[in-house]
């Protein structure tokens, strides 16, 4: 008898390790082993593509901070030109525009701008009578321009004093012309062609409307783009976390710098307060550091650069950043952990300059808790994650970020549906499999989206790919989080697509609780059978 009790004992142990290592549990969140995530993207945030709309009531809204632009001589029919990407005097003799001929826009006012080169000086004038020149490394008031506009895309541009630019015959741009230009052939009048307006970012919304008005705009948006009900939304479809983007100047909350309007700190207690109430995790995501990380308009660049790598203050900054959400936020029961930076840009940002700021990040998170979950997102671009595996940046609860999009490449521009689903199947899974089996971090889907480059796509069609990629999303080893809860483009809307039904989340699951309930069931009668076994040797 002592030997069927030994084996019965056997059997149950392996058949709870069975069930419990299905997968890897991680501390803290409720209804599942994993991360089941949504993002709250365009919140505190500003990502104009999420919601336009925000932009609408910003004056010259098409000449925003970054808004490239271009200046041809009506007279002379020649671009403006900065030779060599900056660094000499302006000339206005080139036939065609190419990058030399492109400025970006620092914008002070409805009507000031400053202007820059590819190779980043600014225009300058030193005051009436003086050649326009690229040699500014800085931007104050003789770097300071008004453009004034008509209606057919022509444009005067004059000095703080009020003298007018203008083309001369051999070929400058100088600021002498004489009494006020009108519109017909002069030299003082140019055509503006807007090249890029792309940036709709928190930088372009406060510098654009100015503080006041972006006060008013931003504290309604945070108001209303999301409330309690959305948790309980979340908490009803099986969703037990948030990862919640936040600008680099939530730490200076009131009153950051400008042109940064204050309230996302009040915002995201709310959200860790709604959060609480539907036992829901919550992950602060840095996604936009000082200076900016990729030069995205989620990361707050001004003007489409990325200055994070390059300033070891900007660097210093961004663990202050990390230092004050971790001491504020460890000890909340919603807590679950703190993603260092979001998306570093690959071209733009060397891995030991990363690598060193994650291992700080980490040691930071660390003064606080010994537990919370420390995020590390991959750089995106040419880059393989594994290079943060190798990287040795901490020893517990170190989770490495992937965002997996079919989109933003060509590689995926003429793909079927067919084939987006096989791509899910054959590279995405393969990809987890060996980041899974990697003796590393846990392996975290941070982004992705039910969204391709397929046009007309039927909803049947968008169900087989959400589910492909639900089912092998499930398998990385700390979860996944769809971007994003809430957006006016209905295909990334987490709410539009499980409303109509676009997204399944349960049945797409229903492998994995199946596999935890055969398991249960296994169990439940290796230990009748043994237990019957026992009964009858003793009897």
């Amino acid at each position: 008898m002592e030997l069927v009790f030994s084996k019965w004992v056997f059997v149950f142990s392996l058949c709870c390790w069975l069930i419990f290592s299905v997968a890897v549990a991680v501390e803290g969140v409720h209804g599942g082993s994993k991360v089941r995530g949504v993002n709250l993207g365009g919140w505190l945030v500003i990502e104009g593509w999420i919601k336009p709309s925000l932009f609408d009531g910003i004056p010259n809204g098409d000449m925003l901070d970054g808004t490239q632009v271009q200046f041809k001589s009506v007279t002379l029919q020649k671009y403006v030109s900065a030779d060599n990407g900056g660094g000499m005097d302006i000339s206005v003799d080139r036939d065609d525009a190419s990058s030399w001929e492109t400025f970006t826009l620092w914008r002070v006012s409805e009507l000031e701008f400053q202007f820059r080169t590819t190779q980043g000086q600014f225009l300058t004038c030193y005051g009436n009578g003086c050649s326009v020149s690229a040699t500014a490394k800085s931007a104050s008031s003789t770097e300071t321009f008004q453009i004034e506009r008509n209606n057919n895309g022509k444009v005067h541009i004059k000095i703080k004093s009020g003298t007018y630019l203008q083309a001369t015959m051999d070929n400058q741009l100088t600021a002498d012309y004489p009494g006020t230009p009108g519109w017909d052939d002069n030299a003082a009048t140019f055509e503006m062609t807007i090249v890029a307006n792309n940036l709709h970012g928190d930088y372009q919304l406060a510098n654009g409307y100015g503080h006041n008005k972006a006060k008013q705009v931003l504290e309604k948006h945070r108001n209303t783009f999301l409330n309690v009900g959305d948790f309980e939304f979340l908490y009803r479809h099986g969703i037990n976390t948030v990862r919640i983007p936040v600008g680099w100047w939530i730490a200076f909350d009131p009153d950051p710098p400008a042109p940064f309007i204050g309230g996302t700190l009040e915002a995201l207690d709310n959200a860790f307060s709604w959060a609480e109430d539907y036992s829901i995790k919550c992950i602060i995501d840095l996604h936009a550091a000082p200076g900016s990380q990729n030069g995205m308009e989620h990361s707050a660049s001004r003007d489409g650069t990325t200055g994070w790598p390059i300033s070891s203050d900007y660097i210093s900054q961004t663990l202050h950043v990390i230092d004050f959400l971790a001491s504020r936020y460890a000890k909340h029961p919603a807590f679950l952990g703190i993603e260092l930076l979001n998306e570093p840009s690959a071209a733009e940002v060397p891995l030991d300059t990363l690598v060193s700021y994650y291992k700080q990040g980490y040691e930071v998170v660390r003064k606080y808790s010994p537990s919370a979950y420390v995020i590390i997102c991959q750089r995106i671009g040419s880059a393989d994650p594994l290079e943060l595996y190798q990287a040795d940046i901490g020893s517990h609860n170190l989770v490495v970020d992937l965002h997996y999009y079919n989109l933003f490449d060509t590689f995926f521009v003429n793909l079927s549906a067919i084939d987006n689903i096989q791509f899910i199947y054959k590279s995405r899974e393969a990809q987890l499999q060996a980041l899974n089996g990697a003796n590393g971090p846990l392996v975290f889907i941070g982004e992705w989206v039910n969204e391709w480059n397929v046009t007309s796509g039927s909803q049947s069609e968008y169900q087989d790919f959400g589910r492909a990629q639900l089912e092998v999303y499930n398998a990385a080893s700390f979860g996944w989080a769809y971007w994003t809860l809430k957006n006016d483009r209905k295909h990334w809307d987490f709410e539009w697509n499980i409303r109509n039904n676009y997204l399944r989340l349960s049945s797409s699951e229903k492998r994995v609780f199946n596999s935890l309930r055969w398991l249960l069931l296994a169990s439940i009668c290796f230990y009748q059978c043994q237990i019957l076994e026992l009964v009858e040797n003793w009897i």
